[in-house]
C-alpha cells in the first residue's frame, strides 16, 4: 500500500465504492494496443470498455495518464518473495510472498513447495486453504503447485536431494484425497510410477508437468499419453541433445518441441534462459503454448551476497546459485522484469508478452473463464505500468492493492 495520504484516500474512494471507472487507458490486447479507453469496474467485475469521449455516467475514477493497461499477471510457479518461502507454511508468509509480488504485477499465485518432508506439505495444504478463503490484499492465491517430491535426484538442482523420492501411490492418493487446493504437480515421467502418478492425479484437475527430469522423446511421448500436458521452467533442469556413447541422442527439451501440444513455462529473466533461446522458444511454441513464472524465491528481496537455506544458496548476479555455484538453484524474477526482458532484450511484441503472462497461464490452469483477460464479465485483475514495463497500480478482483500513480 501506498502511505501517501493524497493517494491513500483516492485508493480508498475506489475500494469503498463497488462502481469505478479507469480511464485514460493504453489497453494492451492481444489485438493490439488501443489507447483513450475506459474500463468500468463493479463489484470486482470488468463490467464495460468504452471510448473515453463516450464516458458519461459519474462515478469515482482512476486516471491512467495514458500508460498500458493489462490483465494481471498469473505466476503458476513461484516459491516465496519479501523474505519468506512457502515451505514456511505460515499464514504470515503466504500474505507476505502474495503481496511482495502483487507489487511487480501478479494478481494471482500458485503458491510452488519444493522438496520438503510430507509433514510440511500439509502443513502448506492447510495453510492455503485458510488464505484462498481470505480476501486478498495481495495476489490472489489460486492453489499449489507441488515441485517434488517425485524428481530425478540426477537432476535435482536446487532441489533438495535428501527429500527426493520415487511416486508412492498410498501418499499422492492421500493427498488428493485430503484437499482440492493441489492444482500443479511437477514430476520426473522416467521414475518407476510415474506414469501411474500422472494418469490418477490429470483425472484429479491437477495440471501435471514434466519436470528435473532426463526422459528421452519415447519417455516423453509416453509421458505424454499419460498426462504430463506441461514442462517445468523449460530449459533448466532437463536434458538437451547428447551423445551416447558414440551416437547423439535427443534430450527432453528436444521431445518437448516435438509434441505441438505441450505447453511450456519460461523464466524469462535473461539468465535462466538466455535471450537468444528465449527467441527459439517463442519462434517454436508460440504466445499460446508459453507461459511466464517467475519460480523465485525468499531470497527476491535479499541482497547480493546473502546466503539463506543454511548457506545452500547465495544470491549472485540476480539469481539464486548453490553456494558452490555449481547450478542455477532458482531465481529473485518477479512478473515484470519477466515482461521486461522478452521486450527490451528479445524483441517480442508487448501484447505477446503480457498474453504469455496472463491469458495463456490462466487457459493452462483452467481459470480463463475468470481471469487472463481485459474482457466483460471478466474479474477485474489490472495492472497499470509504464513504458519501461515499471508497475504503477495493481488491482486484484477490483480491489486497489498497490498504487503509485
Amino acid at each position: 500500500m501506498n502511505n501517501n495520504p493524497i493517494i491513500q484516500d483516492h485508493m480508498n474512494a475506489c475500494n469503498n465504492d463497488k462502481l469505478y471507472r479507469i480511464k485514460n487507458a493504453a489497453l494492451v490486447l492481444p489485438t493490439g494496443i488501443c489507447r483513450h479507453k475506459s474500463l468500468i469496474i463493479n463489484d470486482g467485475k470488468i463490467v464495460a470498455i468504452e471510448d473515453d469521449k463516450l464516458s458519461g455516467e459519474r462515478m469515482p475514477e482512476l486516471d491512467a495518464k495514458g500508460l498500458f493497461v493489462a490483465p494481471g499477471c498469473i505466476d503458476t510457479h513461484v516459491h516465496g518473495g519479501g523474505g519468506f518461502d512457502f515451505l514456511d507454511a505460515t499464514p504470515e508468509a503466504f500474505r507476505t510472498i502474495a503481496s511482495t509480488h502483487a507489487k511487480h504485477g501478479t494478481t494471482a499465485i500458485y503458491p510452488t513447495l519444493a522438496a520438503a518432508p510430507l509433514s510440511v506439505f500439509r502443513q502448506s495444504i492447510k495453510t492455503c486453504e485458510k488464505i484462498m478463503d481470505e480476501t486478498p490484499q495481495g495476489a490472489r492465491v489460486m492453489g499449489l503447485h507441488l515441485e517434488g517430491n517425485y524428481l530425478n535426484k540426477d537432476m535435482c538442482g536446487g532441489q533438495d536431494p535428501a527429500y527426493l523420492s520415487l511416486p508412492c501411490e498410498n501418499e499422492y492418493k492421500a493427498l488428493l484425497s485430503e484437499t482440492s487446493c493441489i492444482k500443479r504437480w511437477s514430476a520426473a515421467p522416467e521414475l518407476p510410477g510415474a506414469l501411474d502418478f500422472a494418469r490418477f492425479a490429470s483425472k484429479q484437475g491437477v495440471v501435471v508437468s514434466l519436470a528435473h527430469t532426463v526422459a528421452d522423446y519415447a519417455m516423453v511421448s509416453e509421458a505424454w499419453e499419460a498426462g504430463y500436458t506441461h514442462a517445468t521452467h523449460f530449459y533448466n533442469a532437463m536434458t538437451g541433445v547428447h551423445k551416447a556413447g558414440e551416437y547423439k541422442h535427443e534430450g527432453t527439451i528436444e521431445a518437448v518441441y516435438l509434441i505441438d501440444d505441450m505447453t511450456v513455462e519460461m523464466i524469462a529473466d535473461g539468465i535462466h534462459v538466455p535471450p537468444a533461446i528465449l527467441k527459439l522458444i517463442y519462434k517454436i511454441k508460440g504466445p499460446d503454448k508459453i507461459m511466464l513464472v517467475t519460480d523465485a524465491m525468499a531470497a527476491a528481496s535479499c541482497e547480493e551476497g546473502t546466503f539463506i537455506h543454511n548457506g545452500r544458496i547465495i544470491l549472485e548476479d540476480g539469481v539464486c546459485k548453490l553456494a558452490d555455484r555449481s547450478a542455477l538453484a532458482g531465481s529473485v524474477a518477479t512478473a515484470d522484469r519477466l515482461i521486461r526482458t522478452l521486450v527490451k532484450q528479445v524483441g517480442i511484441p508487448l501484447p505477446d508478452a503480457v498474453r504469455m503472462a496472463s491469458e495463456t497461464p490462466a487457459r493452462i490452469m483452467g481459470i480463463f473463464d475468470t481471469k487472463g483477460e481485459l474482457a466483460c464479465g471478466k474479474d477485474a485483475d489490472i495492472i497499470i505500468f509504464d513504458p519501461n514495463i515499471e508497475i504503477k497500480t495493481t488491482i486484484v478482483e477490483g480491489r486497489i492493492v498497490y498504487n503509485r500513480l
